[in-house]
Formats: structure tokens, sequence, C-alpha cells
């Protein structure tokens, strides 16, 4: 319980704490405010039964004519608060979202958390496009919610547990086994102890929901990512005639969302079993112990009414926690996997050994005395030096498994396990994956990421597209049409590619496999242009192949070994 609370906390504070999220803190202080006043409209209400059912009893139509127009401007002042902290509610919840999305998006983003963690599963961390999107959302509706009515409610119950108090002046007497036994004010002291066992025996039943719900959300958002996974890969799926394993993979994961659902439907009927009832029963349960004054004579039958309605509100308000135990269940779990979320992205990019990164001022790429290795120790490739000066080409060859991608993740500063110092130069650099990446929005927008279109200006870009042989792209309409639209092939996608570092011009460039899709003619006309464009931009480029088109170039083999298999240490010298 109290890690569940430090979570709850630590997440509030970064809530409310953000620039963006500090007025929230007023907008919540209006809230609890309005709250307190319709505490006021409810003793009000409490005092009005009295005065209505003791007008009936009495038979006094003006006096019951008045009350009943009391009672209706009540509810009309308690419906404006209501309406009014609604509204209060939803503001402040955007505003408190707004500011945890903004941590857990640049708690994601930094480091570059969101590689490093991509395949990681242990602690639960599972789907965090989840945790931002729904995680966020579910814990600041959850907590102002929450957090709201319990701060009322505490307040509401000094108030109602005072008009019980004053109302229960008459003592509950019986007989014992031969003992007499008079219990004084017996209605303020069931309340509490009727409210305590109720709020055991439902916390014992509901304790399961909890790790049930996080499952659920799990379960949830793995079968639609297998669903997102379809729509973005479609093609090669559509081409192996994958529809039977991928239908096959659907069924296990949703499988596993019924399967859960059941126990987690299962768990809930047996909270409500006991909680249904109670809630049924807690209305009247007042009424029924006030009974035995009100039959001996010592209440009149608006006193009945207006006591019963006194240990009604009391009892509700103690039973906040009955009441609110499903969705309590709901912000503990949203606590814990957001928690749990932010601190591995914390820890992210923690590697062993020791990587030095510096920069060079002679614009050079350098390695030295570097040795990596894979997370569990095992030895990728070493290399004592390397070199890449301004404008020059070299060549990154070696068999797949000698550490070539990985090296250049090394140079990208995402491998983070290895040894020695890695220089970069101080101008600007651009990377180009095996994998070409379009991001979601115009075909502009691709070709200008990661700047903004508007910084690169349509006149590089179209130019651009044209030099590397896509002319019916370079056209102001598809600029502005979807990128996913244009039905791009793997090769026109690395055509792309070299687009975007043209319209870039970095004085230096890592590419891995950038022309793997092109045939050799292609490839060395792109080069061709690609190099008469940035002459003095120094090309680290990685291949299985010979580039054509780049002109003089140095090689570097990672198989000067002569191993068919990556060896357990293997030293290459290139400066």
């Amino acid at each position: 319980m109290l890690t569940s609370l430090r979570q709850i906390w630590r997440l509030t504070v970064l809530c409310a704490w953000r620039p963006g999220g500090r007025f929230g803190i007023v907008l919540f202080a209006t809230i609890f405010a309005l709250g307190l006043v319709g505490v006021h409209i409810t003793v009000r209400l409490i005092r009005w039964a009295n005065d209505f059912y003791t007008a009936l009893q009495r038979l006094d139509v003006p006096a019951a004519t008045q009350q009943i127009g009391v009672f209706f401007a009540l509810v009309a002042v308690s419906a404006a608060l209501n309406l009014s902290a609604a509204w209060l509610r939803k503001l402040l919840q955007i505003r408190w979202r707004e500011g945890l999305t903004a941590v857990a998006l640049d708690a994601w983003l930094k480091g570059k958390a969101y590689w490093h963690l991509r395949d990681r599963q242990e602690n639960g961390l599972d789907n965090p496009d989840q945790r931002i999107a729904d995680d966020c959302r579910i814990f600041v509706y959850r907590l102002t919610t929450e957090a709201l009515e319990l701060m009322t409610n505490l307040v509401a119950l000094v108030s109602y547990v005072a008009i019980l108090w004053s109302l229960s002046t008459f003592p509950l007497a019986f007989s014992l086994f031969g003992t007499e036994v008079s219990i004084p004010r017996y209605m303020v002291w069931a309340a509490p102890l009727y409210v305590a066992i109720s709020s055991g025996v439902t916390h014992w039943l509901g304790k399961p929901l909890i790790p049930l719900t996080i499952e659920q959300q799990k379960t949830e958002a793995d079968f639609r990512f297998a669903l997102a996974r379809l729509r973005e890969n479609g093609e090669p799926v559509a081409f192996a005639r994958g529809e039977p394993a991928e239908r096959r993979l659907f069924d296990t994961r949703f499988a596993a969302v019924a399967q859960n659902w059941r126990r987690l439907m299962n768990r809930e009927l047996v909270l409500g079993l006991f909680t249904r009832p109670y809630m049924q029963t807690v209305l009247r349960i007042p009424l029924f112990l006030a009974l035995p004054a009100f039959l001996a004579g010592r209440l009149t039958f608006g006193g009945l009414m207006q006591i019963a309605s006194a240990f009604q509100n009391v009892v509700t308000t103690l039973s906040w926690f009955i009441f609110s135990y499903r969705d309590l269940a709901e912000l503990v779990a949203t606590a814990r996997r957001l928690d749990i979320f932010l601190a591995d992205c914390s820890a992210a990019g923690q590697g062993t050994g020791g990587l030095v990164r510096t920069h060079d001022a002679g614009g050079r790429i350098l390695v030295r005395d570097l040795t990596l290795h894979a997370p569990d120790g095992r030895a990728i490739v070493a290399i004592d030096a390397l070199a890449v000066a301004p404008g020059e080409v070299v060549w990154l060859q070696g068999a797949s498994g000698r550490g070539k991608t990985t090296l250049a993740r090394t140079l990208a500063a995402l491998w983070v396990h290895g040894e020695g110092d890695v220089a970069l130069p101080v101008g600007p650099g651009l990377f180009l994956a095996q994998q070409s990446y379009l991001p979601l929005g115009s075909l502009a927008d691709a070709v200008a990421y990661p700047s903004h279109r508007d910084d690169v200006g349509d006149g590089p870009i179209l130019s651009a597209l044209r030099a590397v042989g896509l002319d019916r792209l370079a056209t102001p309409a598809a600029l502005d049409g979807a990128v996913a639209a244009a039905g791009l092939s793997g090769g026109e996608r690395q055509r792309l590619m070299v687009a975007r570092l043209m319209v870039h011009r970095p004085a230096w460039a890592v590419l891995d496999e950038p022309t793997s899709a092109l045939d050799s003619e292609a490839e060395a006309a792109v080069f061709a242009v690609l190099r008469a464009a940035l002459p003095q931009t120094a090309l680290l480029v990685i291949a299985h192949r010979e580039p054509q088109g780049l002109g003089p170039l140095r090689r570097v083999d990672l198989d000067a070994a002569g191993d068919a298999q990556p060896p357990a240490e293997l030293r290459v010298s290139a400066a």
C-alpha cells in the first residue's frame, strides 16, 4: 500500500509542478471549494427533511408548499455546482494529462530510451505507446476524480457526524442474557462500525483485481499491436500469403484477452455479490436503526427522516472506499505501470564498459582502441584505429555478424556496450539506417525529416527528388500528398533517403546498406549525383558490395582475419 501511495504521489508531482500544470493546482482548489459548498447544500437538505416531513405530519399545507420551493432551489444550486465542478475537472484533467504525457514522452525519447527498450519485457514493461497514450489519461482521470472525492468526503464527514451526534440524543437499550445494556448515541457508533467491517470484506474480496487489471491492459495492448503490425507490413504478408499465420497470431493473442477477461469478470462478480447488496441496502439501514426511537415516541416523523438522512450521509461518505474500490484498483494498477515505465526509461542506455565520446575539431570520424561486445559480454569486433577525413569515402566491408551495423550504432550513440574512444566531427551529421523510415505526414515531410518542411523549403526538396530519379514525385501536388499513398518500392525508398541526405547537406554521414535494393547501374547513378552534390562530406558506407559512383574510396575489411565465423575478437586497423 505504501509503495502504491509513493508511486501515485510521484506521478501527481509530475502532473502538478510542470509549468502547464501549476494552474491545475488553482483549478483543483476551486473544484474542492465547490465541493465544500456542495457539502453545505447537503447539510441544508438534511435539515430540510425534518422541516418538510414535520409539516406533512402536522398537515401544514403552507409550510409544506414552502419547503417544496426550498427543495427545488437547493436542487438548482446543487446542479449548478456539480456542472461547474465537472467542467473544471475536465479542464484540470486535460492540463495535467498534457503535463504527464510530456514527461512520459521526454523520458521515452531522452537518451534514445525508445530504442534501448524496444525489446524489453521484464518488470511488466510492454507497449510503451499504451503507457503514454492510455495510462497517462487513466491516471489523471482517476486521480482527479478520486482525490477530490476523498478530500471532499473527509470534510463532509465532519459535518455529517456533527449533525448525527446532535440528533442521536437517545440510547439503544436492550436486555442481553438478563443484563440491561444501554448504548448512548448508538446511531453515531453504528455507522463507522458498519462501514469498517464492510470495507474489510470489500478489500479481501477485491484485492486480486489489481494484478488482473494490469494483465488485462497488457493483453489488450498486445492484441492491438499485432493488428497494427499487420497494417504496417501488409505487402510482405500478402506476398507470403501469410493470412493464416497472422490469423493464428490474432487468435492466440485474443484468446489471452478473453481468458484474463473471464478471470477479471469472475472476480468482479465475487466482489459484486457483496458490494451490490451493500449499495442497495445502505440507504435503508439508517431508517431501520432509527425505528426503535421513533416507535418509542422519542422522535417525530420529521426527526426520523432527518436522522435517517444524516446517518445515510455518514455511511455513504464512509463507504467511499467500497463504492470506489474498482476505480481505485485501476488507479493503483495504472500508477504502477507508469512508474515502472518512467524508471526503466531513466535506466535505459546504461551499458557496461567505458565508451568515451568526444568531438574532433578537424572534422574527422575517429575510432581508437574500440572493443564492442554484446550485452552478455561476448566480443563482437575490435578496432585499433579507424579514421574518415573530410571529403573522404570509406567503405566498411564484412560478412554478416562481423559488427558493421553495431559499429554504426556505436557512432550514433545507440550501442553502449564496449570500451574505447569515439570522436565525431563538430559539424552536423546524418545517419541512414538499413530500414528506410518514412514518418507519418506528407512526402515533403519524409524528405525533410528530421527537420521541418518549412525549414528546408519545397525548392530543394523538388530538386533532390529529381536528382535521384524520383521525377514522378517531384511535383507540388505529390509533395503535399501522404507519403503512404505514394506507394514507394524498396528501391524508391532508398532513393528518397539519398534525397534526404542531399537536402540536409551534412558535414559527415554514416550510411548502412543505403542502396541494397538498387542494382549496380542505378546505384552508380544515385551515388554519382550524391557525390557531386556533397564533395566535402565525409562518408562511411557500410555495404556488402563495393559502392559504385562515389569515386575514389578506401576499403576497410572486417573479414581481414579470414575466418568464416565471427571471431571472439577481430582487430582492424585502418587509420
